[in-house]
């Protein structure tokens, strides 16, 4: 039975603390849209994700206001474009994403996610050709989201793909630059990604799921920030007890949500995503977290630790709320939509080094950071096989979102507006690392990859 303490409570959580359900994505199979003839295909796909998803932003709106829970986002991912695409014959897969973009538009979804490949093993000329398609899609659409998957535990990492991916970044920069560089911010490289993450920009339909699935995505880093003022904490382990029972209730918002959202669009429930999101929000950060902690800044020594005790008691409550956990589930750090991470950079005390090593213990690091727009392909190259390390060795996901803003320096500031809020650009290390990318071919698998 449900009391009316906890009514208010949850009352409370939405009204005061930024509770809300950050993302309900539909996630739609395209492989059933193959067909050789580019035109052909683009129409099949437009018309599948139309069908499905013509009613669910309607549908999240009408739940949203009958349980009075903000649904803030609603979006879609596909089949990674370079698997359904493969059996077309062109040159280019940028109409493809055009017409993502025009299907998008047509069901009024923030967001887009499966201008993708997963080239962990090797490059396809499917992957190849999306991969070289990727700037001048990111510049010619709105909504359109793209990530690319370029190791993993079991295979090893793709080096070739790597080193290719620091110029995709560079042109992808160039040809946004009169939107500062905003198309990089539209653009994910994964280690170990998952097929049923519903947040952007990583988000893509993996070939495991089935036709159309409803993934969610709670969040609620204000409410934890609160129940941690609140709750009376003398130790470490009071600490990890108030995580754990605040991340239980959030999850069990979601669940609700995501339940009457299969019901009502007629669509398998497939996952909820308990990741942490901030947005630029006075009280909705993780950065605010650390800080309740007893951390000065994000980024002093401790950091990785307030991490970890985070992360993993955030999915401790969780599973015990929801029998389908899945997607990512851990704490995102983005430096542009975080305020107290904005802060902690300002101040010196958070750093691409510390946000790499905190990487260690969550699924993306080096999120949303904005470096200067001259730093080499070669650099940004090093910075995604660091991370890409991270996750391969660990059997973790991890990724990299970076953006080179054309004509910024270190020491200004980028402002890309709404969730996305405002960076300052950050320092890379000074010395080169080109001869090393330079290098080409495949690491290996670690050792501890060989499980049969």
């Amino acid at each position: 039975m449900i009391t009316k303490h906890e009514i208010f409570e949850t009352q409370d959580m939405i009204l005061k603390e930024n509770l809300d359900v950050r993302t309900i994505t539909m996630g739609i199979s395209l492989l059933d849209c193959a067909h050789e003839d580019i035109e052909v295909f683009n129409e099949n796909i437009y018309k599948k994700i139309t069908h499905y998803a013509k009613d669910l932003v309607r549908t999240c709106d009408e739940i949203a206001q009958e349980y009075g829970i903000p649904v803030v986002n609603k979006r879609i991912s596909i089949t990674p474009i370079a698997i359904a695409a493969a059996g077309c014959k062109t040159d280019s897969y940028v109409s493809v994403a055009e017409t993502l973009d025009r299907a998008a538009k047509e069901c009024s979804v923030d967001f887009i996610g499966g201008f993708s490949a997963l080239v962990e093993k090797g490059l396809t000329p499917s992957d190849q050709k999306l991969i070289d398609s990727i700037p001048e899609a990111l510049a010619v659409t709105d909504r359109v989201c793209s990530s690319i998957n370029v190791g993993s535990t079991r295979y090893g990492l793709n080096m070739d793909a790597v080193k290719m991916l620091g110029q995709t970044l560079l042109d992808t920069a160039e040809l946004t630059k009169d939107r500062e560089s905003i198309g990089c911010a539209k653009l994910v490289v994964f280690c170990n990604s998952v097929g049923d993450n519903p947040f952007m920009a990583g988000a893509y339909h993996g070939l495991s799921e089935g036709d159309v699935v409803i993934n969610v995505g709670v969040s609620g880093p204000g409410v934890v920030k609160e129940a941690l003022e609140a709750e009376a904490i003398s130790d470490f382990e009071s600490m990890c007890e108030a995580i754990k029972k605040t991340s239980f209730k959030i999850t069990r918002v979601g669940q609700l949500m995501a339940q009457e959202a299969s019901k009502r669009l007629g669509v398998p429930f497939g996952t909820i995503d308990l990741s942490l999101a901030p947005t630029p929000e006075i009280g909705d950060s993780i950065g605010e977290i650390f800080q309740v902690m007893g951390l000065e800044h994000p980024g002093a020594h401790g950091t990785t630790l307030a991490l970890a005790i985070l992360n993993d008691n955030v999915k401790k409550g969780g599973i015990m709320a929801s029998s389908h956990v899945g997607g990512l589930s851990g704490a995102f750090i983005p430096v542009s939509e975080d305020h107290a991470m904005i802060k902690a950079v300002e101040a010196g005390s958070l750093t691409l080094d510390k946000l790499e090593s905190m990487t260690s213990v969550c699924s993306v690091g080096i999120d949303m950071v904005a470096v200067p727009g001259d730093t080499p392909a070669s650099k940004l190259a090093g910075i995604i096989a660091d991370e890409a390390a991270i996750g391969m060795i660990n059997n973790k996901t991890t990724a990299v979102r970076i953006i080179p803003v054309i004509g910024k320096e270190v020491g200004e500031v980028v402002e890309f507006g709404g969730l996305l809020g405002y960076a300052p650009i950050m320092p890379v290390n000074p010395f080169s690392s080109e001869t090393f990318m330079d290098r080409g071919g495949r690491v290996p698998a670690p050792v501890h990859s060989f499980k049969n």
